[in-house]
């Protein structure tokens, strides 16, 4: 491994991960606003917990009561008269229910004066939940939905429909009171109504869409469900007002001024990646080998949300597999390496927050008789990179604005 280039890496990722964190945020979110009656807070996603902590400190007593729903292992400490739920991600569970619930028994009842301070962040589409199926039908069709290579706007549409708190439906149930709602964008290009899929926001998909994405992807679910895909979603509301604090742009922009601190001329390839993970990957490695030669350091910037198609029985997630796509087109290499990381700390179902490769990544597998291609046929490039020390595990970070990947060229 090239140690140079895994310290720029890690350097790279924790600095820019530091930069977008959702407190400032929120802060600027709620300077001058004024809240006739009681003020209540829900907050839920991946950031939910730091975002009301930055709210908690900012309004004090101001906010009666609070509930936070969140992943497993984001809450990081008590929050004066506010009730915490860790809870499943990137599929809903037991405590995912129970935490909406409590979110919606704090909200029942509230007067026109009264203000929902609503709080969402990334990963809410499976901690902010209360379904109108089963749960176990539910966990189910989100599996199988994640599986297929969906993209989170079509997987978002069809949990809009099985939903008593998505597509809007949140914001009705706190009618008659006003909702303040501060979001923390994971979506390419900021759909306000697909984000953690638009408990607060009328929705602009239609149920044509959604039967649509259902027999696209040939997605099994009972007949209750099928029915309930045909019933549309609230198209206006009037006691909501959003604003979006926080996204990919910036990630990628912090990720930029990192790397110019490094001594590398940053180049913004885009900030709307959403192909598939192991394509990311071959299209950085490739860009690296064309400028190898330039004699200059450069560091190439993609944000975005991939996707993975399932073919195996693995462990991984997106950025490691979009890293380990990478290491074949550079392999060889002494001056390049590639590395993606998901902003919230967590890369599908594993640990780690995504992967790191260089040149000498392929020569490492090939010694402990793994392939490249083999590995990610069945999916499993969590254990190839922990094989040669190429995972990135920052833990929780506080916050969720989608992934960045880098193909750095010393």
């Amino acid at each position: 491994m090239n140690q140079l280039l895994r310290s720029h890496a890690d350097a790279i990722v924790r600095e820019a991960i530091t930069a977008v964190q959702p407190d400032a945020a929120v802060r600027r979110a709620l300077e001058g606003k004024v809240f006739p009656g009681r003020v209540l807070l829900v907050a839920a996603g991946k950031a939910a917990w730091q975002m009301a902590k930055a709210a908690s400190d900012f309004l004090g007593s101001r906010i009666e009561k609070g509930v936070v729903v969140t992943k497993y292992d984001h809450v990081m400490g008590p929050i004066a008269n506010f009730d915490c739920y860790e809870a499943g991600h990137p599929v809903p569970d037991e405590n995912s229910f129970k935490g909406t619930q409590a979110a919606l028994d704090l909200v029942d009842g509230l007067k026109p004066e009264d203000t929902v301070l609503f709080l969402l962040s990334g990963g809410g589409s499976a901690l902010f939940e209360k379904p109108l199926v089963s749960g176990e039908e539910l966990q189910d069709i989100t599996n199988q939905l994640l599986a297929c290579g969906a993209d989170i706007v079509e997987i978002n549409t069809i949990r809009k429909r099985l939903s008593q708190v998505k597509g809007g439906r949140f914001a009705l149930f706190c009618s008659p009171a006003q909702v303040e709602a501060v979001i923390l964008s994971d979506i390419l290009g900021d759909p306000l109504d697909m984000i953690a899929s638009g408990p607060a926001c009328p929705d602009s998909s239609t149920n044509t869409d959604a039967r649509r994405i259902a027999e696209k992807y040939g997605l099994k679910m009972s007949e209750a469900a099928a029915q309930l895909l045909k019933v549309e979603t609230p198209k206006a509301l009037d006691n909501v007002h959003t604003q979006i604090n926080g996204s990919v742009r910036e990630l990628c922009a912090a990720a930029a001024k990192v790397c110019t601190e490094l001594g590398y001329e940053p180049v913004l390839l885009t900030d709307q990646l959403c192909c598939q993970a192991k394509e990311a990957g071959s299209f950085l490695a490739s860009i690296l080998k064309t400028h190898a030669g330039d004699g200059k350091a450069l560091a190439y910037i993609a944000g975005g949300e991939t996707v993975v198609k399932l073919t195996g029985h693995g462990k991984g997630g997106r950025n490691q597999e979009l890293a380990l796509a990478a290491a074949a087109g550079i392999s060889g290499m002494d001056n390049a390496a590639v590395f993606s990381v998901g902003s919230d700390g967590t890369d599908g179902p594993t640990d780690a927050a995504g992967g790191y490769v260089d040149g000498g990544t392929v020569s490492e597998l090939t010694a402990q008789g793994l392939t490249v291609d083999a590995v990610l046929q069945d999916n499993d490039a969590y254990h190839a990179l922990q094989k040669t020390g190429g995972l990135i595990i920052t833990g929780p970070t506080g916050t969720n604005v989608n992934d960045v990947a880098v193909a750095l060229l010393r």
